[in-house]
């Protein structure tokens, strides 16, 4: 998608970012599925309705997908939708990101946590504070923090090597960042993260999530 900023849905809503559409999978419309989410189960059942997150430019921009059947083949699962019947109109799906609306009452998965809840955390290195967290992008390969440190703003990879802790009821989060990551703005740290931005529900990896090739 190149440089292409692809537009949250609906950044007025609490949402959920629960998987990404990777490649279209034989001729019947079907596509493979990078999933966000501990429990496919329940995400992914069968009459499921999901916003989709797009460049403006696609022909899905503004609409949505309900999901027909989720299947298994090798231990990869692939989704087929409802008005999906052939290859060609998979692949005009493939890198779209799969979001659902939030049940208030639902408590976040596992070491994961949605993005308002992160915003305005407190970041400690050696238990000084050394800024605060002001944005979570999301992208392909990884999740970034954008914390303010000083006068300027810092990316930090959203990775358990670098932010081992989060405590949201303290209000902080530790960092144990590489030499010169915080000291300058890293340009590296976002060469390839173009495809997507928003809020959500943010998992942190143990390592930056790869593209299929």
């Amino acid at each position: 998608m190149g440089d292409v900023k692809i537009p949250r849905p609906d950044a007025s809503t609490d949402q959920l970012r629960i998987g990404r559409l990777t490649k279209a999978h034989g001729l019947k419309g079907a596509l493979k599925v990078e999933m966000y989410t501990d429990d496919p189960d329940k995400r992914f059942a069968a009459g499921a309705v999901f916003t989709l997150q797009v460049p403006t430019t696609s022909p899905w921009h503004g609409k949505t997908l309900t999901l027909v059947e989720l299947r298994w083949y090798n231990g990869q699962p692939v989704a087929f939708f409802e008005g999906v019947t052939d290859r060609e109109g998979a692949e005009s799906l493939v890198k779209a990101i799969l979001w659902i609306d939030r049940d208030p009452a639902e408590e976040p998965e596992d070491d994961a946590w949605y993005d308002f809840q992160l915003v305005g955390l407190r970041a400690m290195r050696d238990g000084e504070q050394i800024g605060v967290v002001t944005r979570i992008d999301h992208f392909p390969a990884q999740d970034l923090l954008t914390i303010r440190v000083g006068d300027r703003d810092v990316l930090v990879p959203f990775v358990a090597a670098i932010v081992p802790t989060v405590d949201v009821a303290a209000g902080t989060i530790v960092l144990t960042p590489p030499a010169g990551l915080l000291e300058e703005l890293p340009e590296d740290a976002v060469e390839t993260a173009v495809d997507a931005e928003g809020a959500g529900l943010t998992t942190r990896a143990d390592e930056p999530e790869r593209d299929e090739p």
